[in-house]
């Protein structure tokens, strides 16, 4: 019969006080930086510390002074070059505060992001940083930020709105149609987000704004919705491409820029040019764009500063310091993917 290993024990602060010849509450104010400290003492827990190769157990003392020293993040598909970029500004701005976060997925039902919530709730996090579709209820929102400290990305909620961090999605949005239209086009399709999102609305209703105010005729059926992604994008032009000899479009509005991708990729495959035959703009200017064939015109956010800012709210309001919200621009950069028609 063959004997299984020993676990090997962890070391505990009475260990190290034990082996340092020197109290408990002496190794705790070593480990915390605190000041009181005779220089021998202080060596002699130092000493033993390296020896051992001692890791506190940060979430053990940081629950000794009331706090976990972690920021919980809801988040959407970290896949997405858009939602890694805003958690790049996250993590950033987290850990030079000596916090590190923690991180869940949300999902495309309310449920699944009020389940992801609660996860990060019952890890007695400081404070969350939740960048939620819209679908999830505003009473629970505050709810939640009633008892922790909470930052809101991507969507302004009633009565929270000093604690929400947006883009003017609607004005970018409908920057990009007139942009379109300026440039000549009269007949433009949109590849729209998730109905349950609350920017793909707003991108939508600033897109209809935009062909309402220019006097052109909006058809529905050259509305199509997607799901943020490359794949929804190539599903758009499928559904689009049907349409076409009774709707000649000239250009396409894509929602996002994931979208956008999957677009130029079905137009490809299908033998239609971008820009000659069809334009195409994107929004979000996420990185990979500027290296398409074409490079993409579309609407830049400012996505990791969005996430670093969220976390400066974040401890703001932890510290109970008074806070605004805050709504960025967004800037429209031209590239190569629109003709212009006359």
């Amino acid at each position: 019969m063959t004997n299984k290993p020993e676990k090997k024990r962890n070391m505990t602060m009475t260990d190290i006080a034990r082996l340092a010849g020197v109290s408990q509450s002496t190794v705790s104010r070593v480990l915390n930086g605190s000041a009181g400290v005779a220089p021998d003492k202080q060596s002699a827990v130092m000493e033993v510390i390296e020896r051992l190769n001692y890791r506190p157990n940060v979430i053990a003392q940081g629950l000794a002074m009331g706090q976990t020293l972690s920021i919980g993040v809801l988040s959407r598909y970290v896949g997405s070059p858009f939602f890694s970029n805003v958690l790049r500004g996250i993590e950033a701005g987290i850990k030079e505060k000596g916090y590190y976060p923690i991180i869940v997925i949300g999902g495309v039902l309310a449920k699944d992001d009020e389940d992801g919530i609660e996860v990060l709730l019952s890890r007695r996090v400081d404070g969350l940083i939740l960048h939620t579709y819209s679908g999830l209820a505003e009473d629970y929102l505050h709810d939640v930020a009633a008892h922790t400290p909470t930052v809101i990305i991507g969507q302004s909620v009633k009565g929270l709105e000093n604690q929400c961090i947006t883009i003017k999605d609607y004005d970018a949005s409908y920057q990009a149609t007139s942009y379109l239209i300026q440039k000549g086009h009269k007949m433009i399709a949109h590849a729209a987000g998730p109905v349950t999102s609350n920017d793909a609305q707003l991108r939508r209703d600033g897109y209809l704004k935009a062909m309402a105010d220019a006097g052109l005729q909006v058809y529905p059926e050259l509305i199509i919705d997607a799901d943020y992604s490359e794949v929804g994008g190539a599903y758009v032009v499928d559904q689009l491409l049907r349409l076409r000899e009774q709707l000649p479009f000239t250009a396409i509005f894509a929602a996002n820029d994931q979208t956008a991708v999957g677009v130029r990729l079905a137009l490809y495959r299908r033998g239609i040019a971008v820009p000659d035959d069809i334009s195409l703009m994107g929004f979000d200017d996420i990185p990979e764009v500027q290296y398409m064939i074409p490079p993409l015109t579309t609407m830049r956010q400012p996505m990791y500063q969005i996430g670093y800012t969220a976390t400066q709210s974040l401890f703001a309001l932890m510290n109970e310091q008074q806070i605004q919200g805050l709504t960025f621009p967004v800037e429209l950069i031209e590239r190569e993917t629109v003709r212009p028609l006359g």
